[in-house]
């Protein structure tokens, strides 16, 4: 794996690529941390994994983070490095937009500024438990609380504290629960069953599917928030093949020989007004 530096439009990036990628295959990548960290080898390491499963190379995007920079600084560092990419002749539909956690949730205000501009969406996008609605409303934020390893309800309204200011959470480009769905890519999301994000991803797909999107949605069990980082865990690994599974069936993208995963999702019933929903 390679890690070029770039600049999109005044904004930092890196290009992530393997000697199996293709050029004009690219994974708009945009890396989680709640907004104020970043952890470039976790991320270098599962965005090559998924550079390797479908032969592409990735543009990740060092947005700028808090509490230096609030919202809606990353945001806009986002928004100009997705214009930066297409000017380079790159057509959308040779592009696939990923995130995880607060990068969940920049890829899906992206797609809905991408839709609101009236630009050619990509192929399609991925979603790891996505951080989408500001107010902290979904139940699971309650009802998960003490089986997440990593977040408390104290710990996320610091972090949000940190982010944005209360007169600014219902915008949709923070929380894009509240956005409009019509129009978008097919989109995928996966979750820890157990953790406090969970019901985000849910209702996320609960509103794409109402506004004719098509959406599936993955929840996992005994793994932790953003799992598929964690490559040791064959759970991480089952995820990534099903993720590149989800590429495959909506692209027109040979991918790379894959592997059964080891753990598959099983029907988590109708949860999810009409969306696939799977859990493991």
């Amino acid at each position: 794996m390679t890690a070029q530096a770039t600049e999109c439009n005044g904004v930092a990036a890196e290009w992530i690529t393997l000697p199996e990628s293709r050029n004009e295959k690219v994974i708009f990548y945009i890396h989680g941390g709640a907004w104020m960290f970043k952890f470039p080898r976790l991320h270098h390491a599962m965005v090559a994994n998924w550079c390797r499963r479908i032969r592409a190379r990735a543009l990740m995007v060092d947005y700028r983070l808090a509490p230096e920079f609030r919202f809606p600084s990353g945001v806009e560092d986002v928004w100009a490095a997705w214009r930066w990419l297409m000017a380079q002749g790159i057509p959308a539909r040779d592009v696939i937009v990923g995130g995880d956690s607060a990068g969940g949730n920049l890829t899906l205000v992206l797609l809905q500024r991408i839709r609101a501009a009236g630009q050619p969406m990509p192929a399609c996008a991925v979603m790891l438990s996505p951080f989408v609605d500001f107010t902290l409303s979904s139940p699971s934020m309650v009802v998960n609380e003490k089986s997440d390893p990593m977040f408390t309800t104290s710990a996320m309204v610091g972090l949000r504290h940190h982010y944005i200011a209360p007169e600014e959470m219902l915008s949709p480009d923070a929380s894009p629960l509240f956005g409009d769905f019509s129009g978008l890519p097919p989109l995928f999301f996966q979750s820890s069953g157990s953790e406090m994000l969970r019901d985000d991803s849910l209702r996320a797909a609960e509103r794409a599917h109402a506004a004719g999107v098509d959406v599936e949605v993955e929840l996992w069990a005994n793994v932790p928030h953003v799992f598929q980082g964690l490559q040791a865990l064959s759970h991480g690994k089952a995820a990534l093949e099903r993720i590149a599974d989800f590429v495959a069936r909506h692209t027109d993208w040979e991918r790379a020989t894959s592997q059964p995963p080891a753990q598959q999702p099983e029907p988590a019933g109708p949860t999810n007004a009409g969306a696939t929903t799977t859990t493991a």
